[in-house]
């Protein structure tokens, strides 16, 4: 009988162990998984926060050559807009000019430019 009581006591031991060492286990296996669980969400918050960033920069970028495509075309227009003036001067020279040719020849002009009455 006491062999058998002692036998018993040997397996409830062992039965605890096993049972002790399961625990272990299953702590560990929560911890890296719990540890793997924040590297991850750590990670996520990285890329994102990259990702903003970048996204900034990029419009920031954009809104530069925006910006410069804007005066450059204004640039240009006001050019523009001045060789127009100028040709249009011209253009009232050439016209004054021809006037006055026109009303040489017919002796209609005076000598100040002002035509006979």
């Amino acid at each position: 009988m006491e062999k058998t009581n002692q036998t018993a006591g040997q397996l409830g031991d062992k039965a605890r162990e096993g049972k002790d060492k399961a625990y272990e286990t299953a702590e560990a296996a929560k911890e890296k998984t719990s540890s793997a669980a924040q590297s991850a969400k750590e990670k996520a918050s990285q890329t994102a926060e990259a990702a903003k960033e970048k996204t900034s920069e990029t419009a920031q970028a954009a809104r530069g050559k925006s910006e410069a495509g804007k005066v450059e075309t204004g640039g240009i227009i006001q050019k523009t807009g001045d060789q127009v003036k100028s040709m249009a001067q011209g253009a009232q020279c050439m016209a004054q000019g021809a006037l006055d040719a026109v009303k040489h020849t017919a002796g209609i002009a005076t000598e100040d430019g002002n035509a006979k009455k």
